[in-house]
């Protein structure tokens, strides 16, 4: 009999996710499927029940479920409870567990390139759904200092007050702020979407250099311009197509009690963005 799995949300057109699984499954003889799944803002709890009905195994919960989706859940891990969001669900004979896979996902990378997080200063851009688990993992890493910088300040300081809460040592700045003071950071972290469509970086980049590691969680296109202007002063980058692969292998690693086929799964990933 053959599982089935699903990313949901809306829009769902784009996603990567059915390639990177599906050649997973296909380099392991898994009898496994991997489909994308529209649910609109107003439809999921009908868009579940049917999921439910096919007797899916598990499925990726992309924007705009992210948080509605922790409502319909039977049980849910610590990270995902800490988050407040969730973006794993594994389907175990009709209960469903969710999982969130973005603070590993983000961290992961990092580790691989034996970057230290410990006691370094990180500039954190953005204060969305994305930078609650990069802030989770920062401070789980032991980050000295995290600094928000955001268009809407309200929106940085709900955040920061989240990041006091599990004992993080934050503070909030303006964009403008940050311009002028990127250069005291280790870290320089893009978790906005500005960049996606190609635009100009949210930031200046003249202070970045070789002592900084620039992060931008895009992962298409995979050189926004705060990347590459970046990596023409020196700086270590990193993709987002890293932290996209990692979530992957770990919602894979979650379902199938397996070590996921990374080399595979990267492979796929970079022919699709």
């Amino acid at each position: 009999m053959v599982k089935t799995y699903a990313v949901i949300g809306d829009p769902i057109d784009h996603s990567l996710s059915p390639n990177i699984h599906n050649a997973a499954f296909h380099s392991l003889n898994l009898d496994c499927t991997y489909i994308a799944y529209k649910i609109p803002k107003n439809e999921l709890v009908s868009g579940i029940d049917a999921l439910k009905a096919i007797k899916i195994t598990g499925f990726n919960v992309t924007i705009p479920h992210k948080i509605e989706m922790m409502k319909l859940l039977d049980e849910m891990d610590t990270t995902c409870r800490v988050i407040g969001a969730v973006n794993t669900v594994s389907n175990e004979n009709g209960k469903l567990k969710g999982y969130n896979t973005d603070m590993v996902g983000f961290l992961d990378p990092i580790k691989r390139k034996n970057l230290t997080i410990k006691d370094s200063d990180v500039l954190l851009l953005g204060a969305g759904g994305a930078a609650r688990a990069i802030i989770v993992g920062m401070i789980k890493e032991k980050a000295r200092k995290i600094t928000i910088a955001n268009r809407t300040l309200a929106n940085a300081n709900e955040l920061a007050g989240f990041a006091k809460k599990i004992g993080g040592n934050v503070n909030v700045i303006s964009l403008q702020q940050a311009n002028e003071l990127v250069s005291e950071y280790k870290f320089i972290i893009n978790s906005t979407s500005i960049g996606m469509k190609n635009e100009s970086s949210p930031i200046s980049t003249d202070s970045i250099g070789k002592n900084s590691i620039v992060y931008d969680i895009i992962y298409k296109p995979i050189n926004t311009d705060l990347i590459k202007k970046s990596k023409e002063n020196g700086a270590t980058i990193i993709y987002g197509y890293e932290m996209l692969l990692s979530q992957a292998a770990c919602a894979f690693e979650i379902w199938h009690k397996m070590e996921a086929p990374y080399t595979v799964m990267k492979r796929v990933l970079l022919g699709g963005v």
